[in-house]
Parts: C-alpha cells; structure tokens; sequence
C-alpha cells in the first residue's frame, strides 16, 4: 500500500462465545479479509504455561484503508455488532487511525551496541563501534531467533561465560537461539562450540551469525537437544543453557551426563521462584554447586563436575 498508506483500525472486545461471529463480520470490511485474535492468556513469570483464560474477553481487530472506506461503513459495522450484542457479550467498537510502517524494520531503531558482560559487546549490522583494548565484538542479527543480549538471563549467562570460559576449551551451547553465547564463548578462546536448538529458526540464525563474525568454522550448529540420540556426543570443559527452568529439569540428566570431569556448566533463564527445583535436579546428578548470581527476577547458576 505504500509507506504513506493511512488505515483505520477497528476493534471490537467479545467473550468467548461472540469470537465467530464477529470475526466473520469483521472479515467482511477488513482488508483482503484479515482479522487479528487477540487471545487473553496467562502464563508464568518466565514465560511456561501459556493458556488461554476464556473468562477474559478476547479482542478482535481489522484494518481498512482510508481511502476504501465508504462513509455508511463505520455504521453498518455498529448496527451489527448490536444485534450480535443482544445474544452475546459484545463490547464497543473502537476506531483507531494508523499509519503504514515497516515493521520488519522498525525495530532495529531501538536495538542499539550495548555491553552484555563484563567484556563482551554485541553490536548490530547497522551500527559500527571501535572496541576498547581486552573488548571483545559479536555482530548479532538476532532475525526472530532469541537473543539480543539484552535480556537479563542472557546477561547472566555471559558473565558467567566470560569467568569459566578456557583457552581451548569444548564448549557446548544448549538453546543457543541467535548464537549470541556460542560466539561469544569463541571469540573469548574456546577452541570448537556445538550448538543446539529445537527451533529451525534459531538454528539458521547461529549458523548466519557465526559466519557474519568469521566464527563458522568454528561452529557446529544442529536442530536437537542434548542427551541420547541428539547430534552430539562426548562431555565440553563448558555448557550453556539458557533455557525455562522446566525444560532445565526435564534436561538435566543429559546435561550434567555431557559436562566433563573438571567441566563446568552455566544454567540460566531460570526466574527466582523456580530455583529450588533446578537446583535439585542438578545437584541429585551429582553435579557440585559453586555460585548463583542475579538480575532482577532472573537467576543463573554455576555448577561443576568434581574428580570422583
């Protein structure tokens, strides 16, 4: 339509049982008959237990151009949604100008070089930056991979990355997401990083970060998980996991199985409330805790393989 494109936005609160009709209503004025569900749910703090609350209304939502609208519109869509009002629980509609923006790049405005440890610098495509002496650069396009550095379990994890990291170390990033840690973690020494994710996405996007940053060959990055039958084998000096807290404990086993004897492992991604049962997934292992740290609600911990 054009960057200069003016839209109105229609939206229209229901409960559950008006969500069809008024989608079908709505889908007769909307451009190329699009309807946005907005889904009220809840979830935890660190994001599990996504679930859709049907006590809560749910929003529905259209676009139509100004320059489409015929002038009766706005009032046909009123005198239906009060007759459908009559039957079900249907709220007002709102009317909301827009104007046309890119939104895949909208974005990047805001994401901006900023430090995620105490060494470590992320810097996006757009925007240069001259490192100080010791800094160490990672050139991160997250894309929709996650991992901007920003978040504060990404945080952890790299401070703690940059304390265990050793020369020529394995190293093993579990969820690696954007790449950010397993860059970092060779740019910082390491000798080789395997990487895992379940999400194709991610796994694209670590492979395309790594070569951005020189790194690829360094890097070997494949769509799984850790433990049997998943891409890589054998125990790393060091593992990564920024991962929910559930999928921490569901996990342990294989983890603290790949951590060498002397390796260490980094846990994060793990909101405060959910530490006691990390900690005794890992700890019923055998695994020896050493440090915890934290920002804000979000915990990392360290823990390490000791010689039997």
């Amino acid at each position: 339509m054009g960057a200069d494109a003016e839209w109105l936005e229609l939206a229209v609160e229901v409960d559950a049982e008006a969500v069809e009709p008024v989608t079908e209503l709505l889908a007769r004025y909307g451009y190329n008959e699009g309807v946005v569900i907005e889904e009220p749910f809840t979830q935890d703090p660190d994001g599990d237990n996504l679930a859709v609350d049907p006590s809560r209304p749910f929003t529905i939502r259209t676009f139509v151009t100004v320059a489409d609208l015929r002038s009766e519109t706005l009032d046909e869509i009123r005198r239906a949604l009060w007759h459908l009002g009559q039957l079900r629980s249907v709220g007002d509609l709102t009317v909301t100008p827009r104007r046309e923006e890119d939104w895949a790049n909208a974005w990047k405005e805001h994401y901006r070089v900023h430090r995620v440890g105490e060494r470590v610098v992320v810097r996006p495509p757009w925007h240069g930056y001259d490192p100080a002496s010791g800094e160490v650069v990672v050139e991160l396009d997250p894309g929709m991979a996650f991992g901007t550095g920003l978040h504060p379990s990404t945080k952890l994890s790299m401070l703690a990355l940059e304390e265990e990291i050793r020369e020529s170390g394995r190293v093993l990033d579990v969820g690696t997401g954007s790449g950010v840690l397993a860059i970092a973690a060779v740019l910082l020494g390491a000798s080789r990083v395997d990487a895992v994710d379940i999400e194709p996405v991610a796994v694209r996007s670590t492979r395309e970060n790594a070569d951005r940053n020189g790194v690829g060959d360094r890097i070997r990055v494949e769509q799984g998980s850790v433990g049997p039958g998943e891409p890589f084998e054998g125990t790393y000096d060091l593992i990564l996991a920024n991962i929910i807290a559930r999928v921490l404990v569901e996990l342990a086993s294989g983890i603290t199985a790949a951590v060498a004897v002397g390796g260490s492992l980094v846990l994060s991604g793990i909101i405060e409330s959910r530490e006691p049962a990390v900690r005794r997934a890992f700890e019923a292992n055998g695994l020896v805790f050493q440090r915890r740290s934290q920002i804000e609600d979000w915990v990392a911990l360290v823990y390490r393989r000791e010689a039997a």
